[in-house]
């Protein structure tokens, strides 16, 4: 398929770099140039001078950018110089209200707009192993799903538009609080004199194992906070997530004291140390 990759960052760089290794004919588009030209020496494929370059006579459009306002931006270009017909899959966590006017300005064109965010990390995003929860129109998953499994080991269509977003938001609550009760229970041993190693090989066994515990209770110790996903980001999403709880009227008490737990590692000039670091606002 004739596929357009928008923003190369941590996330976007790899899975556009799978996309080319399974075979479909890739353009890639960067805000910063430099970007782009490093994905074709690495992937092959073509570099757009412009967004409306990268993207003309696209099938599929891939994007994983910023926030809503770039969505926005980008958006309303594609539907420009896309192929009529095209998928727009949008991997950028964003609010469930840009999303779903994006799959309403993309209807109106004759296109279809996925909110497909992912789950996993640029580890996920490298091994190909990222989750994908999807929003959107049902025919256009089944259009999209072959192409954007080159880099996931599950997609799931969670509803209609603005539904992935949703799911995405529901996936950093349970983080925050596994992150918040890991990061204590490793202070805790600290401060009780306990060998870590012996208590999280015992923990890890048990009901209290978590994907962060397996790969992060180690470097939390060692004080490394250097594994991808950045704390200015994680306040971002769970910013969408208060937001988004304020207008359902649901109760998010623990969500809302670790957003301000990594207000805190802000604070300590933490802003890209990773999730994990709210271990340091216990040390300090």
């Amino acid at each position: 398929m004739k596929v357009a990759f928008v923003g190369l960052g941590v996330m976007g760089f790899p899975m556009a770099g799978h996309l080319a290794r399974a075979g479909h004919e890739v353009s890639v588009y960067n805000r910063s140039p430099e970007k782009a030209q490093r994905w074709v020496a690495a992937h092959g494929g073509r570099a757009g001078d412009t967004l409306h370059h990268a993207t003309h006579g696209a099938e599929l459009v891939a994007l994983c950018v910023g926030n809503d306002d770039d969505v926005r931006g980008v958006v309303a270009e594609v539907l420009q110089s896309m192929a009529e017909g095209g998928v727009i899959v949008d991997h950028t966590t964003t609010s469930a209200k840009v999303a779903r006017e994006m799959a309403d300005l993309a209807e109106a064109t004759g296109r279809r707009f996925l909110d497909a965010p992912v789950s996993g990390g640029q580890a996920g995003a490298e091994n190909g192993h990222l989750t994908i929860m999807v929003g959107g129109d049902e025919a256009a998953l089944a259009r999209a799903e072959p192409v954007i499994g080159a880099y996931a080991k599950a997609i799931k269509r969670i509803g209609g538009p603005g539904h992935g977003q949703l799911a995405k938001m529901a996936n950093q609550i349970c983080i925050a609080g596994v992150v918040q009760g890991l990061a204590e229970a490793v202070h805790f041993c600290a401060q009780a004199g306990v060998d870590p190693q012996n208590v999280f090989d015992a923990i890890s066994k048990g009901a209290a194992q978590s994907w962060q515990m397996d790969n992060r209770w180690a470097t939390m110790v060692q004080g490394k906070f250097d594994f991808g996903f950045a704390v200015d980001w994680m306040r971002k999403d769970l910013g969408l997530v208060l937001d988004e709880a304020e207008a359902k009227g649901a109760t998010l008490e623990m969500t809302k004291l670790v957003d301000g737990y990594y207000a805190e590692v802000q604070a300590l000039g933490g802003n890209r140390w990773d999730t994990s670091s709210l271990v340091a606002r216990l040390a300090k």
